[in-house]
């Protein structure tokens, strides 16, 4: 999906360390370390992180940023539970996953 909508084989195998990637503008960088937050169990996202992203997005943008990795986690953990796997339509291809720390 993220291909189609033009990001690069570099950008996206930098996601794997995020916060130090030069191919990542500090925005992205924000949305990323928003994306682990909201991941984690328990979500706690923190404060200082929450008033940086209303910074930057509105209130309207806020809403479906969240709404869309709040779906991408309900669909991994609704997949996960369920014993839902690839079924190879991206074969070859890679999800990075964030170094946490």
């Amino acid at each position: 999906m993220s291909r189609k909508a033009g990001v690069s084989e570099t950008k996206l195998m930098a996601l794997a360390d995020y916060e130090t990637s030069a191919e990542l503008t500090d925005l992205e960088k924000l949305v990323v370390r928003y994306a682990v937050e909201m991941t984690k169990t328990p979500v706690e996202v923190p404060d200082s992180l929450f008033e940086n992203l209303k910074r930057n997005f509105s209130d309207r943008q806020l809403v479906e940023l969240t709404s869309a990795i709040a779906w991408e986690n309900y669909r991994a953990r609704n997949n996960h539970a369920l014993g839902i796997e690839s079924e190879g339509f991206s074969k070859g291809a890679f999800c990075p996953m964030p170094q946490y720390r």
